[in-house]
C-alpha cells in the first residue's frame, strides 16, 4: 500500500468514529485510537490546545471534560471547526468552539457537573495541524466538588476504563513534572491496562516548574519507568500565559530555547517539544490503524455476517413489508464493508485527498440514513432477534389470510 494510502488512514478512522458515535456502538467496536489520560492538573488541555495553536477547551477549577472528547485533526489549508452534533456549521472563532462544548456538555450531563460516556466529536481542520485523532478523557479526580455526584471517582474510572483496555487504544499517559511520577494518575491507570508499557505514550509537563536543581532526566532517558514508545517532554504556557493571552507561537518557541538551553535536556532537545510529540502520534497513530486494521475488518465481517444471517429470511417479501427497513441497513452495511475493503487495501479509485469521494457516501449512508434507522430499535442483539422473529410470524399471518 503506497503512502498516499496510507495517510488516508486517520480519516478513514474518523470517519468510523463519527459513525460509532452516532449510533452509540464506540464501545463495542474496538477502534484503533490514542486516548488522553491524566490527573485533573496535569495538562492535557494545554498539550492538546498546543497543537491546534488555539485555546479551545473549556477550564476551570473542578471536572472540566465531562464527556470524551473525540478530537479529530485534520491538515487543511483553511482554518475551521465543526462538531457532529451541528453538521454543516463552521466555526472559526475558537472561543465559540468553547461555548459550544460546555453546552453540548451541560445538555447531556446537565448542569451539576455529572459525566457522561456520550462522545463529543469535534474536528479541526487547520494548516498548522498533522492529521491526527485524540479522545480526550477526563481528569482522574479524588474529591467530589459541590454538587457532584459522591462517587464520581469510581464513575470517570469506569468511563476511562471503556476506553483504555482495549487492545487497540493507544494511551497518551499525561503527567506532570512538578509532582511524583511514581504517583502520577496516569501512569498508574497505564501500568494497570497496560503492564508491559507495549501502548503506552508517556507526556511529561510542567518540567519548567520542577524544584530548582531536579530534572526529569532519567525518566525522560527512558530509565526510570520504562515505556516502549517512551517519553517526550513539553512545556506548555503556564496560567499567567494563558491569562495574559500568550499567544502559542511565543510558547512554541519559549519551548524550543527551553529544551535546547537547559543542561539536563539538551541532549534530547531534538525529541522533546511539542511539533516533536505531534509527530511522533501522527506516525504512531497511523502504523497503529495500519497494523489493526486487518483484525478490526475481521470483526466487521463477522458482525454482518450475522445481520446477514438474521436478514436472510426477508430476502424475497413484497417491497411494503417490514423487512425493507432491515434490508436497507444490510445494504448500506454491506456497502460500507466495500468501501472499507477498498481503502484498506488500496484497491479500487484512487483516493482523492482533497474531498470526500467513496467517503463521503460512506458518511452519507452512516449520518443521515444509518442513525436515523438505528434509533428507532435499540441495537441490542436479544430485542433485535425478538423483534424479527415477530416481523416473520407477523409476515406469514398475513400470507395466510
Amino acid at each position: 500500500m503506497g503512502n498516499r494510502g496510507m495517510e488516508d488512514l486517520i480519516p478513514l478512522v474518523n470517519k468510523m468514529q463519527d459513525a460509532f458515535s452516532a449510533i452509540g456502538q464506540n464501545s463495542q467496536l474496538d477502534l484503533p485510537q490514542i486516548a488522553v489520560v491524566g490527573g485533573q492538573s496535569a495538562g492535557k488541555s494545554s498539550v492538546l490546545e498546543n497543537f491546534v495553536g488555539k485555546d479551545f477547551l473549556p477550564r476551570g477549577s473542578g471536572i472540566v471534560t465531562r464527556r470524551p472528547l473525540v478530537l479529530q485533526l485534520i491538515n487543511c489549508p483553511t482554518e475551521y471547526a465543526e462538531f457532529l452534533h451541528c453538521k454543516g456549521k463552521k466555526f472559526t472563532d475558537f472561543d465559540e468552539v468553547r461555548g459550544e462544548i460546555e453546552a453540548e456538555t451541560d445538555r447531556i450531563t446537565g448542569q451539576n457537573k455529572g459525566i457522561s460516556p456520550v462522545p463529543i466529536n469535534l474536528r479541526v481542520y487547520s494548516p498548522h495541524v498533522l492529521n491526527l485523532t485524540l479522545v480526550d478523557l477526563p481528569g482522574m479526580t479524588k474529591v467530589p466538588v459541590g454538587d457532584q455526584p459522591a462517587d464520581i471517582e469510581q464513575q470517570i474510572r469506569d468511563m476511562l476504563y471503556q476506553f483504555v483496555t482495549k487492545d487497540n487504544c493507544l494511551l497518551l499517559a499525561v503527567s506532570p513534572a512538578n509532582s511524583d511520577l511514581a504517583n502520577s494518575d496516569a501512569l498508574k491507570i497505564a501500568k494497570e491496562v497496560d503492564p508491559q508499557g507495549q501502548r503506552t505514550i508517556g507526556v511529561i509537563t510542567k518540567l519548567d516548574l520542577m524544584d530548582e536543581g531536579t530534572d526529569a532526566r532519567e525518566i525522560l532517558e527512558n530509565k526510570l519507568l520504562p515505556l516502549r514508545r517512551g517519553y517526550i517532554g513539553v512545556v506548555n504556557r503556564s496560567q499567567k500565559d494563558i491569562d495574559g493571552k500568550k499567544d502559542i507561537t511565543a510558547a512554541m518557541a519559549a519551548e524550543r530555547k527551553f529544551f535546547l538551553t537547559h543542561p539536563g535536556y539538551r541532549h534530547l532537545a531534538e525529541r522533546m517539544g511539542t511539533p516533536y510529540l505531534q509527530k511522533t502520534l501522527n506516525q504512531q497513530l497511523t502504523n497503529h490503524i495500519r497494523d489493526t486494521l486487518p483484525g478490526l475488518r475481521a470483526k466487521l465481517q463477522s458482525q454482518l455476517l450475522s445481520i446477514e444471517k438474521e436478514v436472510e429470511e426477508y430476502k424475497n417479501f413484497r417491497p411494503d413489508d417490514p423487512s425493507r427497513k432491515t434490508k436497507a441497513l444490510l445494504q448500506m452495511v454491506q456497502q460500507f464493508s466495500v468501501d472499507f475493503e477498498k481503502r484498506i487495501e488500496g484497491s479500487g479509485d484512487q483516493i482523492d485527498t482533497a474531498e470526500l469521494s467513496g467517503g463521503a457516501r460512506i458518511n452519507r449512508i452512516f449520518h443521515e440514513r444509518f442513525p436515523f434507522e438505528l434509533v428507532k430499535m435499540e441495537f441490542n442483539e436479544k430485542e433485535l432477534r425478538k423483534e424479527i422473529s415477530y416481523a416473520i410470524k407477523n409476515i406469514h399471518g398475513i400470507s395466510h389470510v
